[in-house]
């Protein structure tokens, strides 16, 4: 689920932000390695980028030729989160379908749990649709479920992981509050 990565990536500084000297410098540098951060979102093979930790190292700047623009190699460390097949999280129902329903669960929004998943549950439609059990919780808008991953795929176009759960097995389903 979360881990931490040590990666080294080039941020390019625009030439009119090279007049600044010293700390103002390196504020620019860290600001664009956040920028770029944020803007990639995710990566197949790390999941979703959450968060920088630590900066290790900005190393000498490199001009490029066409555009005067300057290339600092840096390394830090950071947070990211990947949903991987086979582990029970918890994520919180955010959409009823009748097909069954989609969760949040960290920085995704795009897990499906199908109706053919959840035991012994049916759908209720109406105004707030939701599925009930004789013996469970209802689940419903706003409901946290404890689910088992089925499967996950990385989408490049969107920077977004499809997730596909379970409830079947021991300990899954709604969670009780209290």
């Amino acid at each position: 689920m979360y881990s931490t990565h040590q990666l080294s990536w080039n941020v390019i500084i625009p030439t009119e932000k090279l007049e600044v000297e010293g700390l103002l410098l390196q504020k620019a540098i860290v600001i664009r390695l956040l920028e770029d951060f944020a803007f990639k979102k995710a990566s197949k093979d790390l999941g979703y980028f959450m968060y920088v930790t630590t900066l290790k190292k900005i190393g000498e700047g490199i001009v490029r030729k066409h555009t005067g623009d300057v290339i600092f190699p840096v390394e830090f460390n950071c947070v990211t989160f990947k949903i991987l097949r086979g582990e029970t999280l918890e994520g919180v129902v955010h959409k009823i379908l009748k097909q069954g329903v989609f969760l949040r669960c960290g920085p995704t929004d795009k897990v499906f749990l199908s109706h053919q998943k959840m035991v012994d549950y049916k759908y209720m439609p109406g105004e707030n649709p939701f599925f009930i059990n004789e013996k469970m919780p209802r689940i419903k808008k706003g409901t946290v479920v404890r689910f088992i991953v089925v499967g996950a795929r990385y989408v490049e176009e969107e920077k977004e992981f499809q997730v596909v759960v379970s409830l079947e097995g021991d300990y899954l389903g709604p969670v009780l509050k209290g």
